[in-house]
């Protein structure tokens, strides 16, 4: 073929290999040689001084030129903006949690650190929580609204990890999570049946559980609860029923830590249960290369996945845009009980 016509065109976005999303013929140029057609760039920081079309909050953002990601390209200011997009859902799963946040002045390939702490305010808009709640630190952070979600982003926070509880009952968790995590090089078809086998022990403990991407190579199961229980009871129990799958089906899963000790099976992590831990928030971006977000899904849709990181900053807004049903419909409202589930596991 030999191209000899130019066309313009409306559509939706670039896509992380360089490729127009849902392109929409629009009319033949006569008007402009093919050799002066280019793909249009931001150039000036002036340009990048206040996030355009920014629905929740506004933000002045610097560098936002500059790439987070080198595997695709996607930069600051991409981060900022998917944030912006995805508040609305991912702020309640923040809502009063003590937070550890994970930041990458120099992106996803160079140095990372955790802040738990307040540091003399070196994000502007967070909130520190009572000094009382974690004595002998200093106070712990929390995302109270957007403004300081796209302000953490602006500081070059890439992950947002929330406790299991809230600043309210800091000691009784709501939450229990399973994060299973492959061995290496371990089918991903494991990883999917591993989840269903988590779900099958829950199932016949009473306990409804919902799912989530990790961004990463895994999966999250996720059981709410009502705060009545301290954290060593809740550890104690999830490390229980991991331990059961294990010794049921020592093929497939383990229940102890370390690379040795997951060949060629899926690591059910209860650790994150203890008082302390932290999990990826669901609609947070990962510091990892492809930057993967970790995403709420509907169990119907389990057989369907085709990874731990299927959808990034650049694609996860065009799936949410077509979801037709909140997946996680109904979880803040599941105040479960643990006492039949604690009766049956014989903990105390």
């Amino acid at each position: 073929m030999r191209p000899e016509l130019v066309a313009e065109v409306r559509f939706a976005g670039w896509t992380p290999d360089g490729h127009v999303r849902h392109a929409v013929f629009v009319a033949l140029r006569s008007d402009k040689p093919a050799r002066s057609v280019t793909r249009e760039r931001v150039v000036t920081q002036a340009a990048l001084a206040v996030l355009p079309g920014a629905r929740l909050a506004k933000l002045k953002v610097t560098h936002g030129e500059r790439v987070v990601d080198a595997a695709t390209g996607l930069t600051k200011l991409d981060l900022i903006r998917y944030y912006d997009s995805v508040a609305e859902r991912m702020l309640p799963h923040l809502a009063g949690r003590p937070l550890a946040l994970v930041r990458g002045p120099e992106g996803v390939a160079g140095t990372l650190f955790f802040q738990k702490q307040d540091e003399a305010g070196s994000i502007p808009g967070l909130k520190a929580l009572d000094a009382r709640l974690f004595p002998g630190h200093a106070p712990l952070l929390t995302v109270p609204d957007a403004q300081a979600l796209l302000s953490a982003a602006q500081m070059n926070v890439i992950e947002f990890h929330p406790w299991n509880s809230t600043a309210k009952k800091i000691n009784q968790p709501d939450r229990i999570v399973f994060d299973l995590d492959p061995g290496e090089g371990l089918p991903w078809e494991r990883v999917k049946e591993a989840a269903l086998l988590v779900r099958t022990l829950l199932d016949q403990l009473g306990l409804d559980s919902w799912l989530k991407t990790s961004g990463g190579k895994g999966l999250h199961v996720v059981v709410p609860i009502a705060p009545r229980w301290p954290y060593d009871v809740v550890k104690v129990s999830s490390q229980a029923a991991v331990e059961h799958l294990a010794r049921t089906i020592p093929s497939r899963l383990v229940a102890k830590t370390g690379a040795a000790n997951r060949v060629g099976e899926v690591f059910v992590d209860y650790l994150r249960n203890g008082q302390g831990a932290t999990t990826a928030a669901a609609f947070s971006a990962r510091a990892r290369p492809g930057l993967g977000v970790s995403m709420p899904v509907a169990w119907d849709d389990l057989a369907s996945l085709k990874g731990g990181a299927q959808w990034n900053i650049a694609t996860a807004r065009e799936h949410l845009s077509f979801e037709q049903a909140d997946p996680w419909a109904g979880f803040f409202e599941a105040k479960q009980s643990l006492a039949a589930a604690l009766k049956v596991m014989g903990v105390g």
